[in-house]
């Protein structure tokens, strides 16, 4: 990476106390579990687009 300065930096260690890790691990597991669900929502609502679409064409034949 580069810092301010131009220079490159580093980072060689993180100090940082084990239940805080594990409390911070735990929050980011949960924090990641909506995520699935709204690119889920999403794909679903595309295929209904492109699905509806696709029937509209065929029915025009």
């Amino acid at each position: 990476m580069v810092g301010e300065n131009g220079k490159n930096v580093v980072v060689t260690d993180i100090r940082m106390p084990f239940w805080s890790m594990v409390v911070f691990m735990v929050k980011w597991a949960i924090a990641a579990i909506p995520a699935p669900v709204i690119l889920t929502g999403i794909w679903w609502i595309t295929v209904a687009l492109f699905g509806g679409m696709g029937m509209m064409v065929g029915m025009g034949r």
